[in-house]
């Protein structure tokens, strides 16, 4: 980026940055929760309020397009040139439930500023974030009439709900999301101080268990001891589905699992994690997972299978000596290359077939929002161009890091668009993201700005 350019941006950036972040507030006040029917016309505002900023940036074409669920606003600034390089800018402009409400020290939707931080929900995942590309364009347009290449926006309204009606809006709209390449704003960074690059994200596949035991609650001393108790049975099939050193034990998960080669385990060991501070972060006495790999590798490089929840008898103050008729559970599982959801799936599927206790059935329902595990090639142009502006920018080397979470539209591009994604935001894992009292760091925003306008700029090179 030439140095008259560059100082024309900075200039604009500190001149509105006031204003750029009252927007964000205004932003933020909305309760734009997906999971919650209570909030469906907060997702329909949050929609045209993300719309009109898009036309206040001077984007010349732009619409909020129908879905089965939330709706996707879309807009586009076309190349000046034919054939001239375009990217599609992927954010998500919903969030997760604020519960629970007592933990947080200010009101999750009324913004805050302290020390340096903006808390509120969505401020980091992804409100702030999204924003960031946005302005960016904004600067360009102002400073030198137009970005310097074409961009797409899609901002979807389901991500924090599995994306369920995102692959059917992308084959719609096929025609709407031409580009060369895609960049998420909804992803991580490794830390305040050291940027990083994304290499791969993991899979994700999910199911219910709903178990019945008898045909209603009955009184434990009366029938203890001989009617089967649906809680005990669940618990034991739960239990079967791995070791006690952490090793998952469902025939066939680890099927398609690559082993992690000795150039990929020295990438991983070359982040800067310190095990004994995650530790005393979490509130936890020890790192748990399976034998054999560090605890990044498990993170970054192995599947994992999580129960995230289990339900069933009484759960009021006191006691009630009932043996309950019902009981469940929600497991998830983070996958990798290779993997196939379906699969995994039907896996648990057999387990449960195999393992369940006599006395009891359990239905298994597959959970919405599957996705496999993405991997952008090393040598990609675009990931190039990042980590040359974020070396740029902080003035050091970035970290090449994987991710243990799931961004679903990593694969859904690559699969339906032919489109390979980076990924480009400042979620840090300190910034309590679905959890009491997020935030944002202000000085990220501020160099996010920076940081996209020098990328904008490199991608317009390598048309």
């Amino acid at each position: 980026m030439g140095g008259s350019d560059s100082q024309a941006l900075d200039h604009f950036f500190a001149a509105e940055r006031e204003r750029h972040l009252a927007e964000l507030a205004d932003f933020l006040r909305i309760p734009s929760v997906s999971a919650l029917p209570a909030h469906r016309d907060d997702m329909v505002r949050a929609a045209g309020w993300v719309a009109e900023q898009l036309r206040a940036a001077g984007v010349p074409q732009v619409e909020t397009l129908p879905t089965a669920g939330h709706p996707v606003v879309w807009g586009a600034w076309p190349a000046a040139e034919p054939g001239a390089p375009t990217a599609l800018i992927y954010g998500h402009y919903d969030t997760q439930p604020a519960d629970p409400l007592d933990l947080w020290e200010t009101a999750p939707f009324e913004p805050t500023v302290r020390d340096g931080r903006l808390y509120a929900r969505g401020a980091s995942d992804d409100k702030g974030n999204l924003l960031i590309p946005l302005k960016v364009v904004e600067a360009y347009r102002a400073t030198a009439g137009r970005p310097p290449l074409g961009v797409v926006f899609l901002f979807e309204g389901e991500e924090e709900i599995g994306s369920p009606n995102l692959r059917p809006f992308l084959s719609e709209h096929r025609d709407r999301l031409r580009a060369d390449v895609a960049i998420s704003a909804d992803s991580a960074m490794w830390s305040h101080e050291q940027p990083s690059v994304v290499l791969a994200t993991k899979g994700l596949a999910g199911v219910q268990l709903d178990a019945r035991g008898t045909s209603g609650d009955l009184h434990s001393g009366l029938h203890g001891g001989m009617a089967p108790n649906v809680l005990n049975a669940l618990a034991s099939l739960l239990a079967s589905m791995r070791t006690p050193d952490g090793r998952i034990t469902v025939e066939g998960f680890y099927d398609g699992v690559r082993p992690l080669t000795d150039e990929e385990r020295r990438e991983i060991a070359a982040a800067p994690f310190d095990e004994v501070a995650y530790k005393a972060a979490l509130g936890a006495d020890a790192l748990v997972g399976e034998p054999g790999f560090s605890p990044l590798e498990r993170n970054w490089a192995r599947p994992t299978l999580d129960l995230n929840g289990m339900w069933g008898g009484f759960q009021g103050e006191g006691s009630k000596t009932v043996i309950p008729a019902t009981a469940g559970a929600k497991i998830t599982c983070r996958l990798v290359p290779d993997q196939d959801p379906a699969r995994v799936i039907a896996a648990i599927e057999q387990h449960v077939r195999d393992h369940c206790p006599p006395g009891v059935t359990v239905k298994v329902t597959p959970a919405a929002g599957t996705a496999r595990a993405y991997a952008i090639p090393r040598d990609h142009p675009a990931l190039l161009a990042t980590r040359d502006a974020l070396r740029a920018s902080y003035g050091r080397e970035p970290l090449a890091i994987r991710v243990g979470g799931t961004l679903p539209i990593t694969e859904f591009f690559k699969a339906d668009l032919g489109l390979d994604t980076v990924c480009l935001a400042w979620e840090m894992p300190d910034e309590n993201l679905h959890g009491p009292n997020e935030f944002l760091r202000l000085e990220n925003f501020d160099r996010g700005l920076r940081v996209y306008a020098n990328l904008f700029q490199r991608l317009a090179r390598t048309g």
